[in-house]
């Protein structure tokens, strides 16, 4: 069945962002999980996820607009965890080097900018992505019928 693990992949997607987001908004299922491993875990497996769904949309060659809305979605969800890293780099780079005022205002402005496009700008991609998937699949299984 062609593209079977494709939504296999993303399914998981979606419950991991559901998981995620679950504890970080709900209190008592945030003291359950949060911790140091927990977000180590929950970013890799979602980055991976995120990889795995681009290559295999490509390799199968979604084409259209299906394709269009999966790689994106893909794209978001691997881009949180890349932004995030980005985020602490450049911080941990203006630190060290604030006694350079040029350089320690560029590194200011890029961990924002990367912070920005993790918090706000990948889950916001994230959730268009999956519901114009899904959308877009409805869509072509009423036109099939």
């Amino acid at each position: 069945m062609k593209g079977k693990l494709i939504w296999s992949i993303f399914w998981v997607l979606v419950g991991v962002f559901v998981v995620i987001v679950g504890a970080m908004a709900i209190p008592a299922v945030g003291e359950l999980l949060m911790g140091f491993l927990f977000i180590i875990i929950s970013g890799a497996v979602f980055l991976s996820l995120g990889v795995a769904l681009i290559f295999l949309t490509v390799k199968e060659r979604v084409e259209g607009a299906l394709g269009k809305v999966l790689r994106f979605t893909g794209a978001s969800a691997a881009g949180f965890f890349v932004f995030v890293l980005l985020h602490n780099v450049f911080y941990g780079l203006g630190i060290e080097i604030s006694h350079i005022v040029v350089l320690s205002q560029s590194m200011e402005v890029l961990h924002v900018v990367c912070f920005c496009l993790a918090i706000f700008v990948c889950p916001i991609g994230f959730l268009v992505g999956a519901v114009g998937s899904i959308v877009l699949v409805k869509r072509r299984c009423k036109m099939a019928e």
